[in-house]
């Protein structure tokens, strides 16, 4: 289950398969009766639960938990925000079924509890949280209660991940169907808990027809394109690509990029380096071939060599017109790009000289800004909440895939088809990291990989070699690391592909 969906994709869900002749009610008692397990699963029976009951489907869902769970043997205690009477049909029939009391919400319902289920608003939140809601979260988190989510935490918007108000921080999450986009993106996972999802009864054929365009970036989104070592093969089979130096004061982070694109699987690694930094960098390297240029024009002469596969630029490149220059030069040659870090900050006066130089470029290009590289260069587009959403208008305003780093990294095509990354352990927020995964993409793009699908397994192959190496890794471990990590691969794509 890769695909995530926003809300409007989960209300279309619904709406088909009932179209398709699957009760509403059907859905709502195994909407239900997953909460119910969730809590089975992580609650001693006999637990006093308060079921809080919001006044639309996700209060429904409530009703349901609270008739399972009390045929489970637990203690219930319901409370409904609103009328019973204005619920939807379907809510106000799951009501019926429960023929105990019904209590008015106040957080006076949760003197005694031991467990909350939260069936307020789930992916149904239209609004911030306020008032009586707002109310129950806070004193359920002054008494340190543990809440089971139905479908969403109650103030996390589920297609963003943004918190509306005040939200419930959840042990679980019941998801529906499949998992929502908000539960991935930051700082909507931290809230979520263990999330699972359920199976309520919508049929499967009814995902071609949402066509969702967020995926979880897992290996098998890419595996079968990810590019195989043949026995017949040869080194210029598998690329070569070619890293562009910084001056002399700052050399590391390209030449961080070149080893890991070498790592990564590319046949040939050349570092371009500038005539005062050739000696700098030449001592320093030895597998990774070192290249003088001079200037702009030096460096497009260089790159007029057909076999240059991909090239990388931006790492410790400096904030300069001359970078500016450069980056012209690399998008003027015939390869896949890659373009990091100052690559990207050096058109922050005016951006769309950059973009009309991609312009949708075959070769693609690939930016890879964290936040603040982000807001310099898609300056109108820091205002909209969802970094999905975000990376996606800048994908299509710039013409190339977007990496957007963090914790969540979102990548991005111009049609709008997104990676949400799940594998990022924290010590990856370290000086250094973000040239090694520019170098991991450009190996990949090297070897032929599309834009999308290298962007989307070199920040897989990242994450895991991060994960590898263990807390106080530093840049310079990961490029050693990655080995273990392509072994692994490998095998997977041997059972993916059915060979031995």
């Amino acid at each position: 289950m890769l695909e995530l969906l926003t809300t409007e994709e989960m209300i279309r869900a619904e709406k088909l398969a009932m179209e398709n002749g699957t009760s509403s009610l059907i859905l709502m008692e195994n909407a239900g009766n997953g909460v119910a397990e969730d809590v089975v699963k992580r609650f001693p029976r006999g637990s006093k639960v308060v079921v809080l009951c919001g006044p639309g489907r996700n209060g429904g869902d409530g009703f349901v938990a609270a008739r399972r769970l009390r045929e489970r043997g637990y203690h219930i205690r319901l409370a409904l925000l609103g009328d019973k009477h204005k619920l939807p049909a379907e809510s106000q029939e799951m009501a019926k079924r429960w023929d105990e009391t019904i209590e008015p919400m106040t957080p006076d319902c949760l003197d005694g509890a031991q467990l909350i289920v939260d069936a307020i608003f789930g992916s149904g939140l239209k609004d911030d949280v306020r008032d009586v809601p707002a109310q129950m979260i806070e004193d359920a988190t002054r008494r340190n209660l543990p809440v089971v989510a139905v479908d969403m935490p109650t103030g996390v918007d589920a297609t963003s991940g943004q918190i509306r108000g005040t939200a419930f921080k959840a042990t679980s999450t019941v998801s529906f169907y499949r998992r929502k986009t908000g539960q991935v993106l930051f700082p909507g996972r931290t809230y979520c808990g263990d999330v699972t999802t359920v199976d309520i009864g919508i049929p499967a054929s009814v995902m071609k027809e949402v066509g969702p365009r967020a995926f979880s970036d897992q290996p098998e989104l890419w595996l079968k394109y990810y590019p195989r070592l043949k026995l017949t093969g040869h080194k210029y089979d598998r690329g070569h690509a070619v890293v562009v130096s910084g001056d002399m004061e700052r050399t590391g982070a390209a030449r961080l990029g070149a080893r890991a694109a070498l790592r990564m699987g590319a046949g040939l690694v050349s570092l371009a380096s500038s005539k005062s930094a050739f000696y700098i960098n030449a001592a320093q390297l030895t597998t990774v071939m070192v290249d003088a240029y001079d200037g702009p024009e030096g460096l497009a002469d260089l790159l007029n060599d057909q076999r240059i596969t991909a090239v990388m630029i931006g790492p410790g490149a400096g904030v300069t017109e001359e970078t500016q220059q450069n980056v012209g030069a690399v998008l003027n040659s015939t390869s896949a790009v890659v373009i990091d870090a100052d690559g990207l900050t050096s058109f922050e006066d005016d951006p769309t000289v950059l973009f009309e130089q991609i312009n949708y470029r075959e070769p693609p290009v690939i930016l890879t800004p964290h936040e603040g590289e982000f807001a310099r260069v898609f300056p109108e587009l820091t205002e909209e909440p969802s970094k999905l959403e975000r990376a996606r208008a800048a994908a299509e305003l710039s013409g190339a895939v977007i990496v957007l780093k963090g914790p969540d990294t979102v990548i991005a095509a111009p049609n709008g088809v997104a990676g949400l990354v799940e594998n990022a352990p924290p010590w990856l927020a370290t000086a250094g990291t973000g040239d090694v995964l520019a170098g991991i993409i450009t190996g990949l793009l090297a070897q032929g990989m599309d834009a999308l699908d290298a962007a989307m397994a070199g920040v897989w192959i990242h994450g895991e070699t991060a994960k590898e190496i263990g807390p106080g890794m530093i840049a310079e471990d990961m490029s050693e690391a990655l080995p273990q990590i392509i072994r692994r691969l490998d095998e997977r794509a041997d059972l993916f592909s059915g060979t031995n």
